[in-house]
């Protein structure tokens, strides 16, 4: 079978498996997203909107984040791990935000992606779940799906998402990325993943390999 084939028997799969899908982080606007995909990194959704639901009522806006010592930044996030160079990337984010962009997320994959403690998949989140703008998102459950499903070969993330924006119609990126993520957290784990109940078992070189 095609890869392309391939992409739209999953999509078709995953659409009716998860219709209605969107970012499990809690925010009120583009900064607030950004700053908990930042904080997302190496942490549970769960433990980030635990943290931002006291962080965003002490800290506001970039003015607050670029105006506050780092100290005070770390204390706050602590508990979502690298607490220090999470706090120093977005302070010099904020500051950033503040002198170049008025305080306000910039809508491009190019402007963000140049700010502190922002790469691609944080850039894509933001994108696509704050100003409607598709993106591949690839964290570690689209990464590992992506390859067990034969959808890329490869292992680099943006070499991932670049193969997968081939294959997928540009105005699914999004949701297609949040379906496998869903997919990721509650059938394809990375240890042990539930296969007698994989929609896409018929369709996964995973299991073709291991058995």
């Amino acid at each position: 079978m095609q890869i392309k084939a391939r992409a739209k028997k999953i999509r078709k799969i995953l659409k009716s498996a998860y219709p209605k899908v969107k970012t499990q982080l809690h925010y009120r606007n583009p900064f607030e997203l950004l700053v908990s995909t930042i904080l997302s990194a190496q942490c549970t959704d769960k433990q980030v909107n635990s943290v931002t639901k006291d962080l965003f009522k002490k800290l506001a806006t970039p003015y607050d984040f670029a105006g506050a010592r780092n100290e005070t930044i770390e204390k706050l996030i602590r508990s979502t791990g690298y607490y220090r160079n999470k706090a120093k990337n977005i302070k010099n984010c904020s500051a950033i935000l503040v002198k170049k962009h008025k305080g306000m997320a910039p809508e491009t994959l190019d402007e963000l992606v140049n700010l502190p403690g922002v790469g691609r998949k944080t850039a894509n989140v933001v994108l696509g779940a704050a100003f409607g703008i598709p993106g591949i998102v690839v964290d570690t459950h689209v990464a590992r799906i992506a390859k067990r499903l034969g959808l890329t070969k490869n292992n680099d993330p943006v070499k991932i998402e670049f193969d997968l924006m081939k294959i997928v119609p540009k105005k699914e990126w999004s949701d297609f990325s949040l379906r496998l993520i869903y997919f990721g957290r509650s059938v394809c784990k990375a240890r042990n993943p539930d296969c007698p109940s994989c929609p896409l078992y018929e369709l996964c070189l995973y299991v073709t390999s291991s058995q």
